[in-house]
């Protein structure tokens, strides 16, 4: 069976530790596909407050998810932590790609990787915008 493949890069930009919740685990009794898309979201959250950002305001541009892939390794269950490492790439002149590797804390083992694209946003004029230059900054190597 075919299966996407989704390459991390070597270097992460930011890490931070997230338990997984009741509300996580579906009726199988693991997390559930669309609680892996909450989780990275926390995780996302936590990348733009760490640089003195938010969602809405990153030197003066929202942003907005256009895209968003997950490929599952392991099972995840409640109760698990997991640590979340975050690389923000692939910059273009409206967007950038972050990606993720969920492990699980307790024994190291893979549970998910996860790539979204977000382009940078002006709300009031309901257009995308270039990405900041300071922010793209943060994450040149």
């Amino acid at each position: 069976m075919p299966r996407l493949k989704l390459d991390l890069p070597e270097k992460f930009h930011f890490s931070t530790n997230i338990p997984v919740r009741i509300s996580d685990v579906n009726y199988a009794g693991h997390v559930g596909n669309d609680s892996v898309l909450s989780i990275i979201h926390e995780a996302r959250v936590q990348l733009f407050n760490h640089y003195g950002y938010t969602e809405l305001d990153v030197e003066e541009a929202g942003t907005i998810m256009v895209d968003a892939m997950v490929q599952y390794k392991s099972q995840t269950f409640y109760g698990d932590v997991l640590r979340i490492e975050i690389s923000v790439s692939e910059f273009s002149r409206k967007s950038c790609t972050l990606a993720y590797r969920l492990t699980k804390l307790k024994s190291g083992k893979e549970a998910a990787r996860a790539k979204t694209t977000i382009a940078f946003f002006d709300y009031r004029e309901n257009k995308v915008v270039n990405v900041p230059e300071k922010f793209k900054a943060y994450f040149s190597d």
